[in-house]
């Protein structure tokens, strides 16, 4: 596997260089551009296209938020992972729906940081199950209303599995072991969902299937 390309999205250089230096050192890991600001970010990652985006939230010019939003648009395959200091309800719900795949805080050490890019590049979740539960209470009033395919219309009663597991925030690993099948088919279940539901990760993911009412609270547990 070649290395994982990294774009990192922070308007404090200190903070910036300090990340850069801390990721650099992991042989699979390559910082191929920084951006001091949204629209710098957007502009970057069209250019660089890289794999995981570390993205912070309050930045010049243009917020993380609608920064998250742009480059999906213009990049869906890119990993939006939002690093910050904030935990505001209404900044993780805007970013998830911006399209974002994990959100961390800066209080997190080097290594978490580390694993939380490993694990949204290779779908893992990077998500607390309390967000989860989170979106789902947001989101259950309007599933109601929301039209659209069943859910066996578009994914197999495998894949739904998979996703129901996924939502709960078990790993790749631990869903292989529930349904006693391999961590690489586990993999290739969540490659054909992403492909089925035009989402570009986990987290986006569960986030189409909640609004969608698709999965309850009682599936969740």
């Amino acid at each position: 596997m070649g290395r994982i390309r990294i774009l990192l999205v922070e308007d404090h250089v200190v903070v910036r260089q300090g990340t850069r230096q801390l990721l650099e050192r992991e042989h699979d890991l390559e910082v191929v551009g920084e951006a001091g600001d949204g629209e710098e970010a957007v502009h970057l990652a069209s250019q660089l296209k890289p794999d995981v985006v570390i993205m912070d939230v309050a930045m010049p010019k243009l917020s993380g938020i609608e920064a998250t939003r742009q480059v999906k648009e213009l990049l869906p395959s890119a990993i939006v992972l939002v690093l910050t200091s904030y935990d505001y309800d209404e900044y993780i719900f805007s970013l998830l729906e911006a399209g974002a795949a994990g959100y961390l805080l800066k209080d997190v050490s080097g290594d978490e940081l580390i694993d939380a890019i490993r694990a949204v590049y290779t779908g893992e979740p990077v998500l607390h199950p309390i967000v989860v539960r989170k979106l789902m209470t947001r989101f259950k009033s309007q599933a109601a209303t929301t039209a659209g395919a069943r859910p066996q219309e578009l994914l197999s009663q495998r894949e739904l599995e998979v996703l129901k597991l996924a939502a709960r925030g078990m790993s790749n690993k631990d869903i292989g072991e529930a349904l006693f099948i391999s961590v690489r088919t586990v993999q290739a279940h969540l490659r054909s969902i992403f492909n089925k539901l035009g989402v570009g990760s986990r987290s986006e993911a569960v986030l189409y299937v909640l609004k969608r009412g698709w999965f309850t609270l009682e599936d969740l547990p």
